[in-house]
């Protein structure tokens, strides 16, 4: 799957079949769960989790405790917009 076919199962109820815990955070997050994000990236327990836990921070605002997961990931603090890095990330886990 390529990132325009991820953001077309945005417009579906459930997310695709297959795709692991960071996917599915990133998945939930564009659709406006945060909470449910969260947990999913918290729970992937390594750099990836780190990376999409960090850009959830961001969307909360929080970018002292981004600042925490960029560092986790071994990733720059992310100055890009929201939906930029979002992209960036989804593109690089799939």
């Amino acid at each position: 799957m390529d990132l325009a076919a991820f953001k077309a199962t945005l417009a579906n109820d459930a997310p695709p079949k297959g795709l692991g815990r960071p996917l599915l955070a990133l998945w939930h997050a564009a659709k406006g769960d945060w909470d449910k994000a969260h947990t999913l990236a918290q729970d992937e327990d390594n750099e990836t989790g780190a990376w999409v836990h960090a850009h959830l921070h961001r969307i909360e605002g929080d970018e002292k405790n981004a600042g925490h997961w960029y560092g986790r990931a071994r990733r720059p603090h992310s100055t890009a917009a929201l939906p930029q890095e979002w992209d960036e990330i989804a593109a690089a886990l799939l």
